[in-house]
């Protein structure tokens, strides 16, 4: 989410219009569009006609909401009411800091970059449109007799804008704004006020787990090594091949096509005996059996790099036989077990969990995990809850399959995003408004304002 400042707020505002249809205040009754003073700034009059194109470009853009004034009359215009108070005090926020931008000498904006922001606003304006007649008639529906005079227009508007986001940036580097940390309070209303504005978020699901595999028997193991000893005594030879091997050898179905290739890799991103020996190794050199979660793995190193090492590998799984595959089973019901009798969830993941799989997933979206393995399984398990064991199955070599407990951390509806989910974005946000709001009163108090009651 972008940084949230209150001038940033205003030159969306001021430049709404450009990246809307222009004719949203057909949409209204002709009453409500009688034109007056709301606000002098200075000698700036601010007009009714001004603020309402920002309200109606608001709720065109789903950002505020309007009732309908042919279905209620009374609560359109209490709704626009507290719209027009709202949007004029944007509007005198940014005439304030206009005013003293203007006078600061330092603030530069080239005609060539106002320019070129009109014409990307006017291109896309167009897109919008079916055909050029369509937008003609939209301009001269909203009183711009042609596009070069709507043109003139956006090109004053947009240098305003520029100005007014070049001084506070410059205000803010110089130190004169300063944040201002928003209370809890001011955080959840501003949540509150602008939920609609923060988009629907997927339903989703986090949880911790605890994944079970097979443990092969000491000769299947012995079996492995052997073989992988082997080949790594085969590829210190000059004429060895090991990108060939790889292809022929290798059980890392990931890698092999590619003659083992892992690419570039950086500390922490491999199982910690694998990095221990990839990076102990120079450009070149093949390494002994090495021994991970995953089988047995031999590593030649390619280049390396401060903080990185390109690497391939062949691997080599262990066969497990049905006594293995039912003790994973076995020793998943007797964590659940456990789990029942009170046993800390983390203290035996810590003992049992494959170091090969994650230990826990984040805001994992609810309808991709259905179709997963974990799907089912979850589906209806409670936060807090623990799943009952599931078997996470591996295609064409069954035995080897995994085993899965799972305690749901955390559930989310689909809807807007949480409170919580935003509270940290929001509290950085509103520090900024809040201390760009002290400037804009510092500039007020100093300032002919008169505000009438719209």
């Amino acid at each position: 989410m972008k940084r949230l400042t209150l001038s940033a707020c205003i030159a969306a505002a001021l430049l709404g219009v450009a990246a809307r249809g222009l004719s949203a205040q057909q949409q209204v009754p002709d009453s409500a569009m009688v034109d007056r003073i709301l606000a002098v700034v200075g000698s700036k009059a601010i007009m009714m006609s001004q603020v309402q194109e920002e309200v109606f470009g608001k709720v065109e853009d789903r950002k505020e909401h309007l009732p309908d004034p042919k279905k209620d009359a009374a609560a359109f215009e209490k709704a626009m009411n507290v719209l027009l108070r709202r949007y004029t005090d944007t509007l005198i926020a940014f005439e304030l800091l206009h005013r003293d931008a203007i006078q600061d000498t330092t603030v530069k904006v080239t005609e060539q970059e106002v320019s070129d922001a009109v014409d990307a606003r006017l291109a896309d304006l167009h897109k919008r449109f079916k055909t050029v007649a369509e937008f003609k008639a939209d301009l001269r529906a909203t009183g711009f007799a042609t596009e070069e005079d709507y043109r003139k227009y956006l090109i004053e508007q947009q240098r305003r804008t520029l100005v007014v986001q070049r001084y506070t940036s410059a205000l803010r580097e110089d130190g004169k704004i300063k944040d201002k940390q928003p209370t809890a309070k001011e955080v959840r209303a501003y949540y509150d006020a602008h939920v609609d504005e923060f988009g629907q978020a997927q339903a989703t699901v986090s949880f911790k787990q605890i994944i079970v595999a097979p443990k092969a028997t000491l000769a299947a193991r012995s079996k492995a090594h052997a073989l992988a000893d082997s080949l790594a005594i085969e590829m210190r030879k000059p004429e060895a091949n090991f990108a060939a091997a790889a292809k022929l050898f290798s059980m890392d179905e990931g890698s092999k096509k590619d003659g083992g290739n892992l690419d570039w890799f950086p500390h922490g991103k491999m199982v910690r005996e694998f990095e221990d020996a990839a990076f102990g190794l120079k450009p070149g050199m093949i390494s002994d059996p090495v021994e991970t979660p995953y089988g047995f793995h031999v590593i030649q190193v390619q280049r390396v790099q401060p903080g990185e090492v390109q690497a391939r590998h062949i691997l080599i799984i262990p066969d497990i036989d049905s006594a293995g595959a039912a003790a994973a089973k076995q020793t998943a019901l007797d964590i659940v077990a456990a789990l029942g009798r009170g046993a800390s969830f983390d203290s035996l993941q810590h003992l049992y969990h494959d170091r090969s799989e994650d230990l826990e997933l984040s805001n994992f979206p609810a309808d991709s995990i259905m179709k997963t393995p974990y799907g089912a399984p979850i589906e209806n398990v409670d936060s807090g809850k623990v799943a009952s064991p599931f078997m996470l199955p591996v295609p064409g070599a069954m035995l080897h399959s995994k085993w899965a407990i799972v305690q749901i951390t955390r559930r989310t509806v689909a809807g807007p995003p949480p409170f919580d989910d935003m509270k940290a974005v929001l509290k950085r946000g509103l520090a900024g408004m809040l201390g760009e709001q002290d400037y804009i009163n510092q500039l007020r108090a100093r300032t002919y304002v008169d505000v009438r009651t719209p």
